[in-house]
């Protein structure tokens, strides 16, 4: 067991070893959702840029608050009108017009007392400044609006436009080559005998790899050969990162390790101490971060969200790369085996978490993934989890841009 990496250790050298790339290219805000900011944005235009009205109904002094005002003129949005004011005077106003400044209070149509004949009834209690938004309230020239790292989302792109800003700086997409390994797979478009095995790890990952971002191309499946091995493997340098799956645990036909190791692989770890999952490879070879994870899709798949993403996120340059982890009321009891951590399929809702058909699913099965949308992970003393016992879980669909959360403590 000790020659086993510790599960936390693991992680932490995984996004240790990761570097953000230095890449970058100027795209368009129409194109750019998903992608992480490369460069901090400041707010060039005040929001608002001028002092607006935020109800329609009529812009006063609140010092006239209780009188009968002549409404002098209307004020649509878009309008440019100048301060004219006389004692007793008004104006009627629009969403989002433009307050001109001898007026510092907006009173909504409904809550005047009576409007008639160009004339206004204000109630005696008045808030001077209600419904008036003021330049730069929200965000003034020079505030900070996004910062490097922050991934650009359809609200980031509203907040841009509204700044004239449409072409940003962006870290380059990553290349990603996903590998398989194995003489017995079959590709999903070839005719399969019943004993032959369909390749879905590849389409597996590279479809989570897109539902979380990147962009991913599959380079084929190795022989189960190390001299072909080590020859595909020198032809996939040229890429940021490479995915495999299979081929690096102890048989016969694992040659995986030995071909990167040939090309130069520098391993962090090989096998972590972790049900299922546990042969999973990590290292650097040159500039190339390797991921070689194991060959069952379930093990494959659950190791891709613990180890892979967060590294991934933190090459793209993202400041969100740590599991969002959620605290949860374990609904029924089950079982786990001491000894080593170990990773449980659920499914969290409303603050409760359910365990993936009582924990008794084969790591190679590939349906369960489907039936859950969290990981629980224990630690190497747990043997029973309890009813109502409070669990932490990480959520397949998250994560969050402050420290990781140590699941252990």
């Amino acid at each position: 067991m000790d020659k086993y990496a510790n599960f936390k250790d693991a992680v932490d050298w995984s996004i240790d070893l990761a570097e953000v790339t230095l890449l970058q290219e100027i795209v368009h805000i129409e194109d750019a959702i998903g992608r992480v900011l490369a460069e901090d944005i400041v707010c060039l235009k005040n929001l608002p840029s001028f002092n607006n009205s935020a109800m329609d109904g009529f812009a006063i002094k609140s010092t006239d608050a209780g009188k009968r005002l002549k409404v002098i003129k209307t004020i649509l949005a878009g309008e440019n009108a100048d301060a004219c004011l006389k004692d007793d005077e008004c104006y009627k106003i629009m969403t989002g017009a433009k307050v001109p400044n001898d007026a510092d209070t907006i009173i909504p149509i409904e809550n005047v007392l009576d409007y008639e004949n160009n004339a206004v009834t204000i109630k005696e209690s008045v808030v001077k400044n209600a419904c008036l938004r003021f330049k730069g309230e929200e965000k003034a020239v020079d505030n900070l609006l996004f910062s490097k790292g922050e991934v650009v989302t359809s609200a980031m792109v509203a907040i841009l436009a509204s700044q004239g800003i449409t072409m940003l700086s962006l870290y380059k997409k990553l290349t990603i080559a996903v590998v398989s390994t194995g003489n017995e797979l079959k590709e999903p478009w070839e005719s399969a005998r019943e004993d032959e095995i369909y390749n879905c790890n590849s389409y597996a990952i590279i479809s989570l790899l897109k539902e979380k971002g990147f962009e991913a191309t599959y380079t084929g499946v190795v022989p189960d050969s190390l001299e072909k091995s080590i020859t595909f493997v020198a032809g996939l340098k040229s890429y940021d990162v490479i995915i495999t799956t299979g081929g690096i645990s102890m048989g016969d036909a694992d040659f995986m390790a030995e071909a990167f190791q040939s090309n130069g692989l520098k391993i962090a770890f090989h096998g972590v101490n972790i049900k299922p999952g546990r042969p999973i490879m990590m290292g650097k070879m040159q500039k190339t971060f390797v991921m070689c994870l194991p060959g069952n899709p379930l093990t494959a798949m659950v190791n891709m969200y613990l180890f892979s993403l967060p590294v991934l996120h933190k090459m793209q340059g993202s400041l969100s790369i740590y599991h969002d982890i959620d605290i949860a009321t374990n609904s029924k009891s089950f079982k786990t085996k001491s000894g080593r951590v170990n990773v449980v399929l659920g499914w969290y809702k409303n603050g409760v978490y359910e365990v993936t058909q009582n924990n008794k699913y084969g790591s190679g099965m590939i349906t369960v993934l489907h039936e859950s949308n969290c990981i629980l992970v224990t630690d190497e003393s747990t043997a029973l989890l309890s009813e109502q016992e409070q669990v932490k879980v990480i959520k397949f669909n998250c994560l969050y841009t402050k420290d990781q959360v140590d699941l252990f403590n």
